[in-house]
């Protein structure tokens, strides 16, 4: 199979607004994202959803959340495209001034979170968790739902009894599934954001090429690499860069004090770094000098088996399928970790899909796959990663990829025949 090859001037625009091209179109996106939802509850039997999660409430909104105390802000979507949305003080004054697109933002009562957590009695909760519900019931009311069933995007049972203390019949199981459904398969524009932050990456693993030499401290090197994507425009929300012992097994997923010396094997993890929201997982190793033949070895294995997976991937093809080409419980060194079924072989050798959260539909991987086989669809996006030890050390890669009508197109660019050498 060969891999889908982008159209001419189809690649990584500028990260700056202009007006003298069409670059990643933000008011297309929002807009598009938001019909997509809307198409989905539309479709169901709910006549509006509160929103909870994050990632669904920027899909949604446009407005770009990014943690906060918990449910101080929250978004209501009722079945004719009205838009109710809740957040802190400071964020909502912020929003009526700056995202036109929204037309009622109000202020947020904190009923779940970290607001009635350390609030210390029980009545304080209780004001808090029912002010809110009134607030979505009056909602509600006004944009003429009140009759209709709400979906919840995340469960929480205080919060139902709330609600439904307010009359308002609630349903948990729909939304998720609705906003998944909504979110599995990527705009135009989406594919963009992540071709860009692909490249913001690359930028970060040049820095790497450059900063990484025996003496420097992984925390050094790590240090400049985040300045480098910052500089870029991206949201470092995760990400860490190990040397030698600590590349194998990737137990030690943090960036330590340790002095890189000749010979060592180095790898970055840009996991959770995004730009307009949207996340990377893109893995490289790099060897400190000449590569052993047994570090040469293990990277060309690794290379093998993400390539023979990256092969499987096309529109109509199962899961199950593909996960046939990640390896089996041997090719796993299932015995190293004492595993006896794949199950317990979370996150070595998989594929995920990509968008404003790190893990979305689709994943493929041996403990789930061929049990439970989804079909893949044109316009998701995924990551997928495999890795190997190499004697005392390991090596770890991943691409990321778009479902095309013929295959896959491959977002990642830095190359991935060879280890990286740094000299």
């Amino acid at each position: 199979m060969t891999f889908h090859e982008r159209d001419y001037m189809e690649g990584t625009l500028g990260t700056q607004a202009v007006d003298w091209e069409e670059r990643i179109n933000t008011q297309r996106l929002r807009t598009e994202r938001t019909e997509r939802a809307l198409e989905r509850l539309q479709d169901s039997d709910l006549g509006a959803v509160l929103l909870l999660s994050d990632p669904n409430i920027r899909y949604v909104t446009g407005l770009a959340m990014t943690g906060g105390s918990g449910a101080d802000h929250y978004t209501l979507l009722t079945e004719d495209g009205d838009i109710v949305h809740w957040d802190t003080a400071d964020h909502a004054s912020n929003q009526r001034k700056h995202c036109p697109w929204l037309e009622d933002i109000r202020y947020a009562c904190p009923g779940l979170g970290n607001v009635p957590r350390a609030s210390g009695r029980d009545s304080a909760r209780q004001f808090l968790l029912s002010k809110m519900a009134e607030l979505v019931a009056d909602a509600m009311v006004e944009y003429g739902v009140e009759h209709e069933t709400l979906g919840l995007d995340v469960g929480n049972q205080g919060l139902v009894s709330a609600l439904e203390a307010q009359g308002v019949d609630v349903d948990t199981g729909t939304a998720p599934d609705l906003m998944l459904d909504a979110r599995k398969t990527k705009t135009k524009d989406e594919i963009e954001c992540l071709r860009m932050v692909a490249a913001i990456c690359e930028a970060g693993f040049q820095r790497i090429t450059e900063t990484a030499k025996p003496g420097m401290r992984e925390t050094e090197v790590w240090g400049e690499t985040v300045s480098e994507l910052w500089r870029h425009g991206a949201f470092v929300g995760g990400g860490y860069l190990t040397s030698g012992p600590n590349t194998w097994p990737k137990h030690q997923a943090n960036t330590t004090d340790r002095m890189i010396r000749p010979g060592d094997l180095v790898y970055a993890d840009f996991y959770n770094i995004a730009y307009l929201g949207y996340r990377s997982c893109y893995y490289r190793t790099f060897s400190v000098g000449e590569p052993t033949a047994t570090q040469r070895d293990a990277y060309e294995t690794a290379r093998d088996n993400l390539y023979d997976v990256l092969e499987r991937i096309e529109p109509g093809a199962t899961t199950d399928e593909i996960a046939e080409g990640f390896p089996d419980m041997e090719g796993e060194h299932a015995d190293y970790y004492g595993a006896e079924e794949p199950w317990q072989m979370t996150t070595n050798h998989w594929a995920h899909g990509l968008g404003l959260q790190l893990y979305e539909v689709p994943l493929i991987w041996r403990g789930l796959s061929p049990e439970h086989p989804i079909e893949i669809e044109e316009g998701m996006t995924m990551a997928v990663e495999t890795q190997e030890p190499a004697g005392r050390q390991g090596v770890r890669i991943e691409e990321m990829v778009v479902v095309r009508e013929n295959g896959v197109e491959i977002l990642s660019q830095w190359p991935i025949e060879e280890i990286t050498r740094i000299e």
